[in-house]
């Protein structure tokens, strides 16, 4: 009798053990719904395109913890275009996500939902991350920012370029080493050694377009502006149809005060690449300050249309619009604004 009762009592303690971790395990991997489960194709496609409900589709997938990590790489290149403190959340959440992937698409994701000075408290603590790639894109993402936006990350910052550098020059040659060699040096205002990463980036490259774009702004910054605007007549003179040179000739000649010849550039730029919406922003933007408003909203206009998700060129829209009076269009933004996100901030502002 009693050898039964201690087998029941036995056989109670394991149901019970067996309870017990069941319902850890069901608290622990909630049940995603199976609308949620099956709209992620759905989600992607309607951040893409700007459609209304987009914001709360990305979320919601973004929220999910059974997500592959590619699906959740390919959600972070669209978040900032949607942001709130919702999308803020769930970037800063995916900084700690345990494939590295996930956490470098999070990096992307911060630098376009935060400006420059406040992104440091979110990615500073990455410089310390166990993968060497997240450090280093945690690096990249905090270059330029000045010593006061880097607050308690200044210290780490250098350090973690140090360590960089070490590591770069015991890579063999390349382009693209060389390249990031630059970048550091620039960083650092060390322009002779940038200098001469760059001339060895073109000797080994010579088409690296982005790297013949950054030796001009160190020839600028060495107060060699002439030998600047000759090595970009001369490579405009080789390619006169690089869409990218003419745009890099326009931002040139409108650093240095020439605003009326960067348009040419800037335009010229624009026809070649017309679906490139940031050659188009870099020309709405001077023609706004050359005071062709209308000029202006048109370049935006060309770029909410070809790409309804792009939020920068849309809030610029909204307010060149504020500034002329139109606040019809004004409002008709807004409102597809509001349908898309409800949560944007720039709908708190109003009109």
């Amino acid at each position: 009798m009693h050898q039964s009762r201690r087998y029941l009592l036995i056989s109670l303690g394991l149901i019970l053990v067996i309870l017990v971790a069941w319902l850890s395990l069901r608290t622990s991997a909630p049940v995603v719904p199976e609308a949620i489960k099956h709209g992620y194709s759905e989600a992607l496609a309607a951040a893409r395109a700007g459609q209304p409900g987009a914001a709360r589709q990305l979320y919601q997938q973004l929220g999910r913890p059974d997500l592959s990590v590619k699906r959740r790489v390919w959600l972070h290149a669209e978040l900032p275009n949607y942001p709130s403190p919702q999308a803020l959340k769930l970037a800063d959440a995916d900084l700690q996500n345990e494939a590295p992937e996930v956490r470098l698409a999070a990096i992307k994701s911060v630098v376009g939902l935060v400006p420059g000075g406040q992104r440091s408290l979110l990615l500073g603590p990455l410089l310390d991350d166990e993968d060497q790639a997240v450090r280093f894109a945690a690096i990249n993402a905090l270059l330029g920012l000045t010593p006061d936006e880097l607050g308690l990350y200044f210290g780490p910052l250098q350090q973690g370029i140090d360590a960089w550098e070490q590591v770069l020059k015991g890579q063999p040659p390349s382009a693209e080493t060389y390249a990031q060699l630059a970048r550091l040096h620039l960083h650092n205002a060390e322009l002779k050694e940038a200098q001469q990463a760059l001339e060895r980036t073109l000797q080994l490259e010579p088409g690296n377009l982005p790297a013949l774009v950054m030796q001009i702004e160190v020839l600028d910054k060495q107060g060699q502006s002439d030998g600047a605007r000759q090595l970009l007549a001369k490579q405009l003179q080789t390619q006169p149809d690089s869409a990218y040179l003419q745009h890099a000739l326009g931002l040139w000649l409108l650093h240095h005060g020439q605003s009326e010849f960067a348009l040419l550039g800037l335009s010229k730029a624009v026809e070649l690449e017309p679906d490139n919406k940031d050659y188009r922003y870099d020309l709405a933007t001077t023609l706004h300050g050359e005071e062709e408003q209308e000029a202006a909203q048109k370049q935006l206009q060309e770029i909410v249309q070809r790409h309804p998700a792009d939020r920068k060129a849309r809030v610029l829209l909204i307010n060149y619009w504020k500034e002329s009076g139109q606040l019809q269009n004004v409002q008709i933004l807004l409102a597809q604004l509001e349908q898309m996100n409800p949560d944007d901030p720039v709908l708190q502002q109003g009109l």
